[in-house]
């Protein structure tokens, strides 16, 4: 497929990433050739110096012949005329990152269609259902969804306690029987493992397990985590993620939500029903005391300021706090997320960047998918006809090293790969590995 991609922000260079595993045929286009020349050393990409919405520009990068345009630069603006632009030049599809939450609306998606925008993303919108998915598994550091929940994959830090450790993955597995999850990926410090049966469980690893509904609950117990239910919540930052976040859960749980800005919190308190608004400054101690945050199950920092999310949330967790996430923009931030006490980071642009990509298809992959601060990808792939995969039981297909098959949903059911499956012609299959497996992935299902 060939893709251009506007911007190489961040956004732009994590998709090109996890695009560029599939072999798409990729330009990027940005008018800051810095951020170019960082790319094309270190990705299999070409760049064109310039912007997105000058003609000439996207004729240079063969826009007529182009399947997809996505822009994700930092202007709205720009992402909009971009991808009008590209349409009306015959590009096949077009997908515009916006920063206004109702464009996104039911009521505008034909109006933005008829122009020529296919799809919109807004990243903000994306970050607080993220936000929800974390706080509604709060044992949870990471949580992603496949075919609505028939499989999901969860990230938990094992507690000393947990009832692995010191164990083999294979032994795990054989006094769990485990039917309802699999392990997938283990992260060791900054070290990624995609494991074995002979892998050890260490206190303070970070795993990764695919599950199907059945199995949340021996997961949390193997994991050594209660079944964390959060009924007190403290939001700080009243910004847009913060207020969505905000109203998709004050029906659930009480919400106190704190914002500095005056004019903000009196927008706050007309928008939500429920929540309680506070007009403060979050990094003051005293404030939160006052406010009962020693009585909170959850703590959410979703400042503009990726340093005063971090801070305010260690000091939630020095408090007692049970549940803590952290909004960053910076994603060198992320791997440091375990090591220094924190529950959950997110980051919307890395968020954006999967989910943008879930809109491409090439060969049998359905949806790709990063999980943060780790060095693995996931990939979802619908089995072809002619699959090598359904040739046999999976334990005698020969897969490359650092890959793992998770998981498979056929007819409407999610179930767990384990040796004995036999993958079918349309089974969708969840797969983990390390990305520079992926392009050898791929030809076992076609």
């Amino acid at each position: 497929m060939k893709i251009i991609i506007a911007g190489a922000g961040e956004v732009g260079y994590h998709l090109a990433k996890q695009l560029s595993l599939d072999e798409h045929d990729i330009t990027i286009i940005d008018i800051d050739s810095s951020r170019l020349d960082k790319i094309s050393g270190s990705l299999d990409v070409l760049t064109l110096a310039g912007s997105s919405t000058v003609i000439g520009i996207l004729k240079a990068a063969k826009v007529e012949n182009t399947d997809l345009v996505v822009a994700v630069t930092s202007s709205e603006a720009v992402n909009i005329n971009t991808a009008i632009l590209s349409k009306k030049l015959g590009a096949g599809k077009t997908i515009a990152r916006v920063s206004n939450d109702e464009y996104i609306s039911g009521d505008y998606k034909d109006m933005f269609k008829n122009l020529g925008v296919d799809n919109l993303i807004y990243p903000e919108d994306l970050a607080a259902i993220e936000l929800v998915k974390l706080v509604e598994r709060a044992a949870a550091t990471d949580v992603i969804e496949f075919e609505n929940g028939l499989l999901t994959l969860i990230g938990l830090k094992l507690d000393k306690n947990a009832k692995v450790i010191h164990k083999s993955m294979k032994e795990a597995a054989s006094e769990y029987n485990a039917i309802d999850f699999r392990i997938v990926a283990i992260q060791r410090g900054l070290r990624t493992i995609i494991p074995s049966g002979s892998d050890i469980f260490l206190p303070n690893d970070q795993i990764f397990v695919i599950t199907n509904p059945g199995g949340h609950d021996k997961i949390l117990e193997i994991a050594g985590k209660d079944k964390t239910k959060i009924d007190n919540m403290m939001i700080l930052g009243g910004g847009k993620i913060g207020r969505k976040a905000a109203k998709l859960l004050e029906d659930e749980i009480n919400i106190k939500i704190i914002e500095k800005d005056k004019e903000k919190s009196v927008e706050l308190a007309d928008m939500l029903q429920r929540a309680l608004v506070i007009q403060g400054d979050g990094r003051d101690i005293d404030l939160l005391a006052q406010e009962g945050i020693v009585d909170m199950d959850g703590f959410i920092a979703v400042t503009e300021d990726a340093e005063t999310n971090i801070i305010t949330c260690l000091m939630a967790k020095h408090l007692g706090v049970t549940k803590t996430i952290a909004l960053v923009d910076n994603v060198d931030y992320i791997p440091l997320t375990q090591t220094i006490g924190l529950d959950s980071l997110i980051n919307k642009k890395l968020i954006t960047a999967s989910n943008i990509s879930r809109f491409i298809r090439k060969a049998s992959i359905i949806s790709i998918a990063s999980l943060q601060g780790i060095d693995a990808e996931v990939v979802e792939y619908v089995v072809s006809d002619n699959a090598k995969v359904i040739k046999a039981p999976i334990r005698d297909i020969k897969f490359p090293k650092n890959v793992i098959l998770g998981g498979y949903v056929r007819n409407g059911e999610g179930y767990i790969a384990v040796g004995d499956s036999q993958l079918l012609p349309g089974d969708k299959v969840v797969v983990v590995a390390l990305p520079d497996e992926f392009s050898k992935v791929e030809k076992f299902f076609l």
